[in-house]
């Protein structure tokens, strides 16, 4: 079974987790467009979706799921999303997709923040997957030289521009020991937008796609 027919089979299990009549958050990537194809099924019995990012706006309105602003929303009771890296602890990275700020806010919006990765994605400690951060595009020099005091290796993504009109640095080697205590670290840079660690607002429930189902967590 390839890694993609897992991240079909996590995203369909996703399904599952949806109440009829629900208004419900919906994340960025290519495990997420897996669970949004899937979702074109229960279009009668779903309310609406937020969508974190432009990309998923556009295909949910193709399948005729009709869009809200999170303003109108409110609190969210359910919010799917994808992973670039989880732990048991259901600790993560995200933003490999760029839209790690919208992604955080709708996680910290939703009473269930339902993540849905392949196997692959598993891992004991966070950090080999380069740690997204947005940046304020003034603040690019700052951020980058901050982080590298942190031990961080920052890479500015080339030709790369949010939905939020900013930049994103790449962090590589960053020692992740304490993913909480490095997210708040991060945060508190002027200049920085969020970062992609999801550990104090980690996921609620993991569905894991395996050769042999799906493990939820």
């Amino acid at each position: 079974m390839t890694q993609d027919e897992k991240k079909r089979r996590a995203a369909r299990a996703a399904l599952g987790q949806i109440e009829p009549g629900q208004l419900l958050g919906v994340g960025t990537g290519s495990t997420t467009n897996h669970f949004i194809d899937a979702l074109a099924e229960l279009r009668e019995q779903v309310r609406g979706a937020v969508a974190s990012s432009r990309a998923t706006a556009e295909r949910l309105a193709a399948l005729g799921i009709p869009l809200v602003d999170l303003a109108t929303a409110g609190r969210l009771p359910l919010y799917v999303d994808g992973a670039d890296e989880a732990t048991r602890r259901r600790e993560l990275i995200k933003g490999g997709g760029g839209a790690l700020t919208r992604e955080k806010i709708l996680a910290q919006a939703s009473e269930r923040f339902v993540c849905i990765v392949d196997d692959a994605k598993i891992v004991t400690t966070l950090g080999a997957f380069p740690l997204p951060v947005e940046v304020i595009p003034m603040a690019l020099r700052l951020v980058a030289s901050e982080i590298e005091l942190l031990g961080g290796r920052p890479v500015e993504r080339a030709g790369f521009v949010t939905d939020n009109g900013n930049a994103i640095l790449d962090v590589h080697d960053l020692p992740l020991g304490d993913p909480r205590a490095m997210e708040q670290a991060l945060n508190q840079i002027p200049g920085v937008v969020t970062n992609g660690l999801f550990c104090r607002r980690p996921a609620d429930r993991l569905l894991v796609g395996t050769e042999g189902g799906v493990e939820e967590i």
